[in-house]
């Protein structure tokens, strides 16, 4: 029988055991982050004073915001923090909470994709209806059962995490307390983690990602029946942010929780990880507001607006 062992804290490894390189990325992350926060809290700001941006897409968006910034948060200034510490320690019951809101976040925001995806396929398929049936109460609905759903199944998933049992090796080879590099180092409670955590991943990744698929399909084949060219192009134009916010983010949360735990795959997703807990946060503004004409227009009405003040 294994000789558990009481933990009461864990070693995070980081990116590299390089001490010099510690300080650069402690500025490169440190901008990062900075960005992400300021881009999307500005596009929530810009979205909730701007009339033009009053609709059902916007008010999506503006949840990507929001989530982006606490998914961004619950990783990021712990990183920042241990990259110019000596003693890269976070504590159980923090690794757990980290790994809680991870979970839950990432839940939170593949279904806010989907719903995203959902609205673009009323607007562009079903027009004449879009104003009755996407309404207030609608929209409301829609963006709350992410939160309720993520939240909850995510408590399910860290109760398993807390079953995982530890026999002296309390070292992750991660950034922040992920379940695969868990796993990896756990010496009990290890196979209905590990189960249950390919197995949930899968059944709600594929759902949501299917229903992308599914919407995405039906919009191609309306806007292939337009006869205005101007019409197809801008329908895709409306489109093209959030397919690229959904294969990035998909992309790489694939890539990390549909395998099982191996030292290769864990090494290999802590560079993934990277990508999708810094660099989408921050680029999701960015792909929304550069390709996006009413979203220009507003951030120069507001430049506008705050010149005239002065």
């Amino acid at each position: 029988m294994p000789n558990f062992t009481d933990v009461t804290e864990f070693i995070l490894l980081g990116l590299t055991s390089h001490q010099e390189l510690q300080v650069f990325f402690f500025v490169v992350f440190l901008v990062i982050y900075m960005i992400t926060l300021i881009g999307n809290i500005a596009m929530i700001i810009l979205i909730s004073i701007s009339p033009q941006l009053q609709s059902p897409m916007y008010f999506f968006l503006s949840h990507l915001s929001f989530v982006d910034v606490w998914f961004s948060s619950n990783v990021t200034p712990k990183m920042l923090e241990n990259l110019l510490s000596e003693r890269k320690a976070i504590s159980y019951v923090g690794c757990l909470v980290q790994c809680y809101f991870f979970i839950a976040l990432v839940h939170v925001e593949v279904y806010i994709l989907a719903v995203m995806a959902f609205d673009r396929y009323m607007a562009i398929c079903n027009p004449l209806l879009y104003g009755s049936k996407m309404s207030r109460a609608v929209c409301a609905h829609l963006i709350s059962v992410p939160y309720i759903y993520g939240f909850s199944v995510s408590l399910i998933c860290t109760l398993w995490t807390y079953g995982l049992h530890f026999c002296g090796n309390f070292e992750i080879n991660h950034f922040y307390c992920a379940d695969p590099p868990l796993i990896k180092i756990a010496c009990g409670g290890v196979h209905i983690k590990e189960y249950s955590m390919i197995v949930i991943a899968g059944v709600n990744f594929t759902y949501s990602l299917s229903v992308v698929l599914v919407s995405y399909t039906r919009i191609v084949a309306a806007v292939l029946r337009m006869r205005s060219a101007d019409g197809r192009r801008k329908a895709f134009s409306t489109c093209g942010s959030h397919l690229t916010a959904v294969t990035m983010f998909y992309g790489t949360l694939i890539f990390m929780y549909l395998r099982r735990p191996t030292e290769e795959s864990v090494e290999q997703g802590k560079m993934v990880a990277v990508f999708y807990t810094t660099v989408i946060p921050m680029l999701n503004p960015m792909i929304y507001s550069l390709r996006n004409k009413d979203v220009k227009e507003a951030v120069n009405k507001a430049i506008v607006k705050a010149n005239l003040r002065q």
